[in-house]
């Protein structure tokens, strides 16, 4: 495949491609550290400040989604013990803290766009308008996770002069969050539609953006691919149901005006240049197994699931246990912990392929790829009535899944895995005729929604995981069974997460206007089954 790898120099600002760390921090400002900064220095440390949560790392993995979003989605296996669907306090400080650290960049880059004078605003205005789009998509992730935050007021504090008694934010409602970024998205497509930025901010922009590395027409992607999942979040929901069926089929209806994520060339995502630099997956490792903590065990469902579908990325995204004889093997998530360590000792049980994942330091970060948004098409289409048009969609989002996958592995400077046997097209023909992956072999319009589900689920896998979880909660798909944890007052996986404890506190008269809602099993908004 002729994937989107070009080589991105940043020639006018930040060099992150040769960069240490140290290097890449001093180039733009931190608020909190230095007085003066710019537009184009403030826009790079906002993006790097949102990294945490997409490209692979080790906190984010070993601290956070090993123990909540990874088994929760049953995306890997895990050893049952008492409290495990209790979010810890320190996952949910490191989601809500690299949240909000973000947005104080976001913030003061805000600021200093503001202040500037009005010919600069003009001429560099695809700077707000490009920090906007990654802000609501990393705005959008925290409402699919907690549906009350801090957002329209919040982050303020240098915008206040440092004055912190009048800059405890209130809690925003979900909802309204939702619906002001939908707003202003809208507004950057048309504006994006009618025209390029000049070439100075063209220029300009490239050298500073390391997401899509200034190209415009992968920014006008991007912006309507997080257009199409936002209003797909939403869909089921009665408040937002109509305007997510009228926006999706204008955005699907006019791909000339509002282009989405196509194919994998497309894909909006953090490629990894240089192992050493700042940017770089090397944590995934021991994100994943760090401490005899497993975090790549196979899950009995879905290797069961790829099994039956005759799924060619079963041999890419997962290796078979050593004694398995080549048979891919996951662990059952209703055995007692006991009885499922002693399954996993026995070296039977597959693992997630080390050379496509944990070893794999060049691991992109994904933002939104093509196989996502064709399976939102999918699903769209289903619902408009145009069979044809989703089975399409569907089928091209698994072929184009495998590709990927395929594709990252050949990333893999580890070969540890040993090299994965190309596809074949009528490896395709095979799976799309099983009863578990044919769309024609579905007979209902719900079991047609139960297999784009299921290919969202192995197409995230731990590699999507908030994805993941938003996915199976609106759809209720797949259908998974969890071990019952008697044992504790939340006995199986919640549906949100609580708001961290320090913010409880320190924030305590805003919090309070809305912990009412604030409840492990209370569904959000948009989780309308």
């Amino acid at each position: 495949m002729n994937f989107k790898y070009i080589m991105f120099l940043l020639v006018l600002g930040v060099v992150i491609s040769s960069c240490t760390k140290e290097q890449f921090e001093d180039a733009y400002a931190d608020p909190e550290k230095v007085a003066e900064t710019s537009i184009e220095r403030q826009y790079t440390g906002f993006l790097n400040a949102t990294r945490g949560h997409i490209v692979p790392n080790y906190n984010d993995y070993f601290e956070n989604l090993r123990i909540t979003l990874n088994p929760w989605t049953q995306s890997i296996s895990w050893i049952n013990t008492p409290n495990q669907y209790i979010p810890g306090s320190r996952a949910l400080d490191l989601v809500w803290n690299n949240y909000y650290a973000g947005m104080r960049q976001y913030r003061e880059f805000e600021k200093v766009f503001d202040a500037s004078e009005a010919e600069k605003q003009t001429r560099l205005k695809v700077f707000k308008q490009t920090a906007d789009i990654h802000f609501f998509r990393e705005t959008a992730k925290m409402i699919d996770l907690y549906e009350n935050i801090p957002f329209f007021e919040a982050g303020r504090l240098s915008q206040n002069g440092g004055d912190y008694d009048n800059s405890y934010p209130a809690f925003d409602l979900g909802p309204d969050i939702y619906a002001y970024m939908l707003d202003e998205l809208k507004v950057i497509a048309d504006d994006f539609a009618a025209g390029e930025p000049g070439v100075s901010a063209a220029a300009s922009l490239k050298a500073q953006d390391f997401i899509n590395y200034g190209d415009f027409d992968l920014w006008k992607r991007y912006a309507n691919s997080l257009r199409l999942r936002m209003l797909n979040r939403l869909s089921l929901s009665s408040e937002f149901s109509s305007r997510a069926t009228s926006e999706m089929a204008e955005i699907l209806g006019n791909p000339s005006k509002y282009p989405v994520v196509e194919n994998n060339d497309q894909n909006i995502m953090i490629d990894i240049y240089d192992i050493n630099s700042a940017i770089n997956s090397g944590g995934f490792n021991g994100g994943i197994n760090s401490g005899g903590w497993d975090g790549d065990d196979a899950p009995k469902a879905m290797i069961d699931y790829m099994n039956e579908s005759e799924d060619p990325r079963l041999r890419v995204l997962f290796e078979p246990g050593d004694s398995a004889n080549g048979e891919f093997i996951g662990i059952d998530p209703l055995l007692l912990g006991n009885d499922q360590n002693d399954l996993r000792n026995t070296s039977v049980t597959a693992f997630y392929n080390r050379t496509t994942t944990s070893r794999n330091q060049s691991f992109p970060g994904v933002i939104i790829n093509a196989p996502e948004v064709n399976l939102i098409k999918a699903e769209y289409y289903l619902k408009a009535g145009d069979d044809a048009a989703a089975k399409e969609a569907y089928e091209t989002a698994i072929k184009q899944s495998t590709d990927f996958y395929f594709y990252v592995n050949s990333l893999g400077a580890d070969r540890i895995a040993g090299e994965p046997t190309p596809v074949e097209e009528s490896e395709f023909d095979v799976m799309f005729a099983t009863e578990a992956a044919g769309w024609d072999n579905a007979g209902s319009q719900e079991e047609k929604i139960e297999l784009i589900a299921s290919q969202k689920w192995v197409h995230f896998n731990i590699i999507q995981p908030y994805q993941n979880w938003a996915e199976i909660r609106r759809l209720d798909y797949p259908v998974l069974e969890f071990w019952v944890d008697n044992s504790s007052l939340v006995k199986t996986p919640p549906l949100r997460f609580n708001v961290p404890g320090n913010e409880q506190s320190f924030n305590k008269s805003n919090y309070e206007a809305i912990s009412g809602e604030d409840e492990l099993f209370n569904p959000l908004f948009w989780d309308v089954n």
